[in-house]
């Protein structure tokens, strides 16, 4: 039984649900699409690289799994508690991009992405990351987007202050991670604060 507020919900229940899941546009010809069932076999090659299974403890096994995971992704869309993107550039599949902890009530939401190797060190993250961004603060009507990564997680700290996201401090040993445990920073955009630094 849900509880009555005492000031109205920042996104009334069903407003996200009511649509399908939007497909976003990013500088330089990315893509941010909904995942389906062809791209299977890259979200799980994804998986086999070292980079992103060291900063993942969890990951699919088979092409399989992976389709159960989309129809996650499509289940949380419609139940308004989270999202996921591929990100693209001429149908080409460079990453993911995912929104999660959906709280319509607060306004509030948290991202999280990766990028395939081949893609490194070109901005894909940053610019799926301010699209992201723009849409969740914007049309979507969000108040606050968060994200948290490994304090040892250089790339994705850079990626998170480019894109506008203050760090607001550190979480101490709150993830588990292949090597252990690791304290993660936190960052955060409001909207209202400037996109990009």
């Amino acid at each position: 039984m849900r509880s009555t507020l005492s000031t109205p919900p920042t996104i009334p229940a069903g407003t996200l649900a009511a649509g399908p899941q939007p497909i976003l546009s990013a500088r330089d010809g990315l893509l941010l699409r909904p995942w389906e069932p062809t791209d299977a076999a890259v979200f799980l090659a994804a998986y086999q690289d070292p980079q992103i299974r060291h900063w993942h403890t969890r990951w699919p096994t088979t092409e399989d799994q992976v389709l159960e995971w989309f129809e996650r992704y499509h289940q949380a869309w419609t139940q308004e508690t989270g999202a996921s993107w591929a990100v693209t550039r001429g149908g080409e599949v460079l990453g993911r991009i995912a929104l999660g902890g959906l709280n319509l009530d607060d306004g509030v939401a948290g991202c999280a992405y990766w990028v395939l190797p081949a893609a490194r060190g070109a901005g894909v993250a940053s610019r799926a990351l301010t699209a992201l961004s723009a849409w969740t603060l914007g049309a979507a009507g969000f108040h606050r987007l968060q994200l948290d990564h490994s304090t040892r997680n250089d790339a994705s700290c850079r990626v998170a202050v480019k894109c506008g996201f203050l760090l607001e401090g550190t979480k101490r040993s709150d993830a588990v991670h292949a090597d252990g445990r690791h304290d993660m920073h936190l960052h955060a955009r409001v909207r209202g604060d400037s996109p990009e630094r």
